[in-house]
Parts: C-alpha cells; structure tokens; sequence
C-alpha cells in the first residue's frame, strides 16, 4: 500500500512539488498452529477398510478447517468496524455496539446500513470491483430465506420453490451460512480485501504413526493418525471501514 498523492492548486506559469513516494509493505507470519491426532488401536484398525482411516483423515481436516474459520470470524474486535442499531437507523452513534434483533422486517435495512457505511468510508469502488459479503448465523439465514420468500417477482418464486442456498447473491451482496460466527456477532464488509495463508506443505498432509508413545513413553499397539495446519491472517488497517461487525442480540 502506498500514500495518495495529494492534490494541491496550480498556478500557471509556477513550479509545483512533488509529494513523497511511501511504501508500505505488509508481510503475513504463520504463527497460528493445530493439530487434529487421533489413536486407532490394532484390532480395531484390522476390523475397518483402508478406506475408513481415510474418512476418519478427511474428518480431521474438516475439524481443522471449522477452527480457522471460527478463528477468522472471532477477529471482529480488532479488525472489524461496530455495526449496531445507531447504525442501523442511521441516528445514533457511528460504530455503535448496541445489538440489534435481526428480524424479517429489518434484514434488509442492515444489508442497507452496511453498504451505507461503505460508501462513506469511500469503499464504494472497491465494493463495486470486489463485492459485499455477509456471514450470517442460522437464525439470521433462516430469516433472509422467508424475507426473500416474501418479495415479489422471479426470485421470490423461485426462493419459495427450492429454498435458497448458502452463496446467494441478493441486494447486491453474496449471503454466506456459517455456524462459527463469534456469539451475537456476524460478519459483513467488502470481499478479496483481507488474507488468509495456510501453510500449503503441511496442508492436507496425513501423518501415520506406527505404535505410537503413550503418556508414559510405552509403546501403544495401532496407528495414530494426525493432520496439522498452521495459519496467518491480514486485515490491512487502511481497509477498517470497509468490515464491519453486526453486534446481533439474537
């Protein structure tokens, strides 16, 4: 990221300065480290396909996967900006924390409060170019659902006949469905903005140990099977404006 040249009056006929080239670097540690172990003993891994370690393998994945997600979305009190009921009706405090009951009737207004504070925080470009994502929780999907079901029109139709899926595009925003939001609070903000790194050559790998230590350094008689992740993360503080935290009360 570097600064914005600034813009300054010009007399004709008169020399102008030249402003200072500043550039930002940003770098990305993985420091965050899990591990997903599991023991199967002998006799159990006998009675099983091969097949089934490697479910149990995939499931271990999927348990590290759910983590760094939760992880991510529980960043909202340092990287994201409060999105409360001021915000919402637009009277009240700016970054308010007061929770907000997002029911059928005002789902709508906070997707329109949201895009509100974008655009005043000069995102609209980057909106326009990237897009707006939300995040929400199950009850608050649920009520996108019947308020979509509710409107007039094709896509209401078409929501009332097949229902909608996590990753609908609606009111010019991409709505996704997560269970690892932090409590009473759900993600929205401008997508491709922010960085997640996960280490790529420990990323999928299956590790299978053969009689692995006990707790008391004796041999046990199976395998132990782990998956190990280790993660970075980035919100560029320039970008502040452009994430916010829906404070929910429900």
């Amino acid at each position: 990221m570097t600064t914005e040249p600034a813009s300054v009056a010009l007399t004709r006929g008169t020399a102008y300065t030249f402003g200072d080239f500043t550039l930002t670097a940003y770098t990305i540690t993985l420091s965050t480290d899990r591990i997903s172990a599991m023991f199967i003993d002998r006799a159990d891994l006998y009675q099983q396909r091969y097949t089934e370690q490697m479910k149990l393998a995939d499931r271990q994945g999927k348990i590290l996967s759910e983590f760094i997600e939760t992880d991510i979305l529980d960043d909202h009190a340092t990287n994201w900006t409060d999105f409360g009921v001021g915000d919402l009706n637009a009277v009240g405090p700016a970054n308010d924390i007061t929770t907000i009951t997002v029911s059928q009737t005002n789902i709508d207004d906070i997707v329109r409060g949201v895009k509100r504070k974008i655009n005043a925080g000069n995102g609209v470009e980057l909106m326009n170019e990237n897009g707006l994502a939300f995040a929400w929780g199950a009850t608050h999907f649920e009520i996108l659902e019947s308020y979509v079901q509710a409107q007039g029109f094709t896509e209401a139709d078409i929501a009332l006949k097949n229902g909608i899926a996590s990753g609908l595009y609606y009111s010019r925003a991409t709505h996704y469905l997560t269970n690892d939001n932090a409590a009473n609070h759900v993600f929205a903000g401008v997508r491709k903005l922010a960085t997640i790194a996960i280490l790529r050559p420990l990323w999928g790998q299956v590790v299978m140990v053969e009689d692995p230590a006990g707790s008391t350094n004796n041999l046990l008689s199976g395998i132990g099977i782990a998956s190990r992740a280790t993660y970075g993360q980035q919100w560029p503080a320039v970008h502040l404006a452009l994430w916010h935290d829906i404070n929910t009360a429900n």
